[in-house]
């Protein structure tokens, strides 16, 4: 395959399950890989260093965002386009053989290219379960940014548009179930606190952005989300998503997949935030105190 204009980004810590198949995936269609990594403990660095990947050390910052716009702001880049992927991701075929033949005719108000995202979960893919989502992956060099959000970072341009293509990556963790519940009560933490910045305006943040597509759409609808009644909101999601959505199509695979994510985490988070708003009375600065107390989670 022909190699494109393109740096590809890849954090990691502890990767060594999902690495390779992720750095192998975009290295036939970009010119360098560059892997910033935690400190792994695991081979991670050296899969990475073995398949010609660059890898840059920095110690975690404490959220996703600001790791990758550390790297932005300190890694030189040499080429036009910069590919964001998670390492439990890869691309597919049929998007990387779209990318080598659209790309390199766009014009140059387009600064953002969005994929369709693919799951799998327990090795089944969810073709129903997992809503349908388009997000920015690729943006030109020095147009685009990572927003400071505790959870649902976005991919934000500083001008011009964001296409849609038509191919898709995957999101296929290889971890067990007991790691994938463990990481999602962590992520429980940071969703509570971003339910309750929306409801309460607990930041002072005012960054300023073009947050395109489906990206914007999905923003949207979280603040709708906020808004409903606690406990019934992530019961309807649930229904939503399995009978709506037409999620049972996806056999048991699908039910865990809708009862988990859609139901168990959500619940999770409703239990966090009903337990913070009674603790704190409902008052937005004693809110922002607990948060700050007990999550290391600063407004």
């Amino acid at each position: 395959m022909e190699k494109l204009d393109i740096t590809a980004f890849i954090l990691t810590l502890n990767e060594e399950r999902h690495i390779r198949r992720c750095i192998e995936s975009v290295q036939p269609i970009v010119k360098e890989v560059m892997v910033i990594d935690c400190f792994s403990s695991d081979s991670t660095k050296l899969i990475c260093e073995e398949l010609g990947a660059r890898v840059v050390e920095h110690a975690w910052p404490g959220n996703h965002a600001d790791q990758f716009n550390w790297a932005l702001d300190n890694i030189k880049i040499n080429t036009e386009w910069v590919l964001r992927l998670d390492a439990d991701e890869y691309l597919e075929d049929d998007l990387k053989k779209e990318l080598i033949e659209r790309l390199p005719d766009e014009p140059d108000d387009v600064t953002g290219i969005e994929f369709h995202l693919k799951v799998k979960f327990l090795d089944k893919w969810m073709s129903h379960a997992s809503p349908s989502i388009v997000m920015i992956r690729m943006f030109r060099t020095s147009v685009g940014r990572m927003e400071r959000k505790l959870m649902d970072e976005h991919l934000i341009l500083s001008r011009g548009t964001s296409k849609v293509y038509d191919g898709a990556f995957v999101d296929h963790n290889l971890n067990n179930i007991t790691w994938w519940a463990q990481k999602h009560i962590g992520y429980a933490k940071r969703e509570a606190a971003d339910l309750l910045n929306i409801e309460y305006n607990l930041s002072s943040s005012s960054e300023q952005a073009i947050l395109t597509g489906q990206s914007g759409a999905k923003r949207k609808m979280k603040k709708n989300y906020a808004s409903k009644p606690l406990f019934l909101r992530s019961f309807i999601y649930f229904l939503y998503r399995y009978f709506w959505k037409l999620g049972f199509l996806d056999g048991k695979e699908g039910f865990l997949w809708c009862f988990m994510q859609g139901w168990w985490y959500r619940t999770l988070v409703d239990i966090q935030v009903y337990q913070i708003k009674h603790e704190c009375n409902n008052e937005p600065e004693k809110i922002r105190e607990y948060l700050d107390r007990e999550f290391s989670i600063r407004l």
